[in-house]
């Protein structure tokens, strides 16, 4: 209110102060040019200058004021189709988030063939035809957008070989990833989804020859790399015994990958376990007994130790006077004590093999351990402790395959 009264009181001054200068002398004021001539006071001058900027900005503001309203009106005008990409775009991508395929591949062509950067609609568009089984249609929208922006060929390449993969087109996958390869030969997105696609593929030859690249441009991780060249050794090993089947064929192709490896990786346990274990299936029991009695007496391994327990030496005496001084330095290890009753078993020694296998139970309950003791005590006379070990033991392989995550289903 005080305000008020300020500007009131302002207003009041300004004008007394006007009219005093009208009064005082009215001014005069002449312009003139060529045959032009205009004569005025000074205060008639200002008001018509006052007059002419008032009807401007009028006519500029109802100018504006009708292209405006024809913007609204006019369904083509510029407004109203930079609204409808915009609506589209959001509609597009909502529906793409939430699995609405049709209505997200729609939008998100629309918002794409309007964009001046259209490369994430089409990309968008195409993973929902994709979704749809519209395999075509989805190869004909990244093509568009290859057209659009050709520069962006490696990133709608990519998504083109990732959109393969989840179709089951595995073989075309690997054809554009090959591609981007040769042509971006240092890109990591490139060599990530190649060695995942042949992880997927089980061509774990592949992903050996893929392995200097992935470790060169630091693909992954130290620790996942390491994990990664294990596993694929290791699964190498089981190709390679797998790949004749004559039993002898095997075991040559299975030595041949060993000997592919380094030093330093045949001593790695993980993958001792799976050429040893390649050996026993081979029926080669002798050569694994040796690999792992070495790789123990180098560096002992529980996983290591409990496979020494399934394997058939020459001399099961030594086997088992070997496994036996693994013990002064790893008596609590129920893998070790498991082995021992195993090896005793072998032997025929039945009170020793008996304490060895109640004490890995009393460390820990596991259903090989119970199965061992139930045959033995089956054996022995004692069958109703052998059956309610065999029950244990079942029970104990229940609960190990419910807490297994179940198998992914693939997609055709």
């Amino acid at each position: 209110m005080k305000r008020l009264y300020v500007i009131v009181f302002l207003v009041i001054a300004a004008a007394a102060a006007l009219g005093l200068a009208i009064a005082e002398h009215s001014g005069y004021v002449l312009i003139a040019y060529k045959s032009f001539r205009f004569e005025s006071s000074l205060w008639a001058t200002l008001a018509l200058v006052a007059v002419l900027w008032l009807v401007f900005w009028g006519i500029k503001a109802l100018v504006e004021l009708v292209m405006t309203s024809s913007g609204v009106v006019n369904p083509w005008s510029r407004r109203n189709r930079s609204r409808r990409v915009q609506v589209a775009i959001e509609h597009g991508q909502l529906d793409l988030a939430e699995g609405r395929w049709a209505s997200a591949q729609r939008h998100l062509h629309r918002a794409a063939e309007a964009e001046r950067q259209p490369l994430l609609y089409y990309l968008g568009a195409a993973r929902a035809a994709n979704e749809l089984g519209h395999y075509e249609e989805s190869d004909k929208l990244l093509e568009r957008a290859l057209e659009r922006q050709p520069q962006a060929e490696l990133a709608i390449a990519l998504s083109h070989a990732q959109l393969q993969t989840d179709r089951g087109d595995t073989d075309g996958a690997l054809v554009t990833l090959e591609a981007m390869r040769a042509r971006h030969p240092r890109n990591v997105q490139t060599l990530r989804q190649l060695h995942r696609l042949h992880q997927q593929r089980g061509d774990w030859s592949a992903v050996i020859r893929l392995l200097p690249e992935l470790r060169k441009d630091k693909v992954l991780p130290p620790a996942e790399l390491a994990e990664l060249e294990r596993r694929a050794w290791g699964e190498n090993l089981s190709l390679a015994a797998q790949q004749e089947a004559d039993g002898t064929v095997g075991l040559q192709s299975l030595n041949r990958a060993w000997q592919q490896l380094t030093s330093e990786q045949r001593q790695e346990p993980q993958l001792v376990l799976a050429y040893a274990e390649q050996l026993r299936q081979l029926g080669a029991q002798v050569e694994a007994e040796e690999v792992l009695r070495v790789a123990l007496k180098r560096n002992y391994d529980s996983h290591l130790a409990r496979l020494y327990g399934l394997v058939r030496g020459s001399d099961p005496a030594r086997q088992l006077h070997t496994a036996e001084g693994w013990l002064k330095d790893h008596a609590a290890d129920p893998s070790l004590l498991l082995t021992l009753g195993r090896l005793c078993l072998q032997s025929s020694l039945w009170g020793k093999a008996r304490d060895y296998l109640e004490s890995s139970l009393r460390m820990q309950r596991n259903p090989e351990a119970c199965a061992e003791l139930a045959r033995l005590l089956a054996q022995l006379g004692d069958t109703q402790r052998s059956n309610q070990l065999f029950q244990e033991g079942l029970g104990l392989l229940d609960e190990r395959l419910l807490a297994a995550p179940l198998p992914v289903p693939v997609h055709a």
